[in-house]
């Protein structure tokens, strides 16, 4: 994995106030919150996404942010997290594109009362490994993904996926079409909440007619995955279908900027009202000096303040032969005291929870450890 019928629509505010001005500081040193060498359950226990969180029933802390097994951190608070070895959510290797069981990962969660949960997953079509399913042989140019939704009853500890499938957004084409580049939509953000409504970014890679980029999506009732639409500039109005068994033909979702790449989280500072959200970027010598994780803020989910370096850093995005070592990778944001039972709220202190990765000359390893840094908010 890279770090790369519905509710009535509603129109967008003719006008938005400009974005708030948000600082957001490192004021603490590295601390593991995991490490295969000593948690793992088996060598596939490596962090490989975004951290997400939730308070389950008990109370207790339920953290995804491992490899396609999808085994959960558990614990009673963030302090003592420990692997449960049971995978909630097996990755089957499908070689079947409309089944959408190749390969996944818990990107996102939502639940209301720490018994249901809701997820979104990032799904993987590897058609390379699936013999005579691509025209390629390399993993990028055969790669085909959606995001696609499964649910649990029993606080996360195991998770089912619908019959047929719950697509939640897939590009409006099957998986043999385009062949030649990575295609489709990925990396979903968390699930974040305003009132009744209930957000997440999701990136595009693009194809005719749709810019490459991450969009807005929303639902009203995330236990119903075909609710979930997109921004289409003007409202929620884009239904993004599942091409095995629809004939979608939407139209393009806005993206929004100045995300370069898909949306580590998404998290609202309780005192002020104003939407952070964290992401990484490669140096471009223009609106990113310095590669990196990168934070902007905004009062509407539309329209985002300048982009202002958090924690520079080689990322995955950039050339492994000069990282020095390591990149880092996956940031989220999580306030351990958080009053929203999905930590989708924030203080003026919270935690960057993040991935190092190893690099052996030019080569990324699986030597990963999910690390946490805190950091003091203010928003001016």
């Amino acid at each position: 994995m890279l770090g790369w019928p519905a509710a009535a629509a509603s129109a967008a505010p003719a006008a938005a106030a400009p974005p708030p001005l948000v600082a957001v500081t490192i004021v603490g040193a590295p601390e593991t919150v995991y490490s295969p060498a000593r948690g793992a359950c088996d060598g596939d226990d490596v962090p490989d996404a975004n951290a997400r969180a939730f308070r389950d029933a008990e109370g207790h802390v339920v953290l995804f942010a491992m490899h396609m097994k999808n085994r959960a951190l558990r614990g009673p608070d963030f302090d003592r997290l420990a692997l449960d070895c049971t995978p909630p959510l097996a990755s089957r290797g499908d070689p079947d594109p409309a089944r959408y069981d190749d390969a996944s990962w818990i990107t996102a969660t939502w639940t209301e009362d720490g018994r249901r949960v809701e997820a979104l997953l990032h799904h993987e079509y590897r058609a390379n490994t699936h013999p005579g399913r691509c025209t390629h042989r390399d993993y990028l140019a055969c790669w085909y993904n959606t995001v696609v939704a499964a649910r649990s009853a029993d606080g996360g500890r195991s998770f089912q996926r619908d019959s047929p499938p719950a697509v939640v957004a897939a590009p409006p084409f099957r998986q043999e079409v385009g062949q030649g580049r990575h295609r489709g939509f990925f990396n979903p953000s968390n699930i974040f909440g305003e009132g009744r409504h209930r957000y997440m970014m999701t990136s595009s890679t693009g194809w005719a007619g749709q810019p490459g980029g991450p969009c807005l999506f929303r639902t009203d009732t995330p236990d119903r995955p075909e609710s979930w639409l997109a921004f289409d500039g003007r409202a929620f109005s884009i239904r993004f279908g599942d091409p095995y068994r629809d004939a979608p033909k939407p139209k393009p979702c806005q993206v929004l900027a100045p995300f370069p790449a898909p949306v580590g989280a998404v998290v609202r500072h309780r005192a002020s009202g104003a939407w952070i959200a964290v992401f990484q970027a490669r140096a471009d010598g223009r609106l990113f000096p310095q590669s990196g994780f990168y934070t902007t803020a905004s009062r509407d989910l539309l329209h985002w303040d300048e982009p202002r370096l958090l924690l520079a850093g080689a990322t995955l995005y950039d050339d492994p032969c000069g990282a020095g070592g390591s990149l880092v990778n996956y940031p989220s944001i999580i306030d351990r005291n958080a009053r929203g039972r999905n930590f989708d709220d924030i203080g003026d202190t919270a935690d960057l929870y993040f991935t190092r990765l190893a690099v052996e000359g030019c080569r990324v390893t699986s030597d990963r450890e999910l690390l946490r840094r805190r950091l003091a908010i203010k928003v001016l």
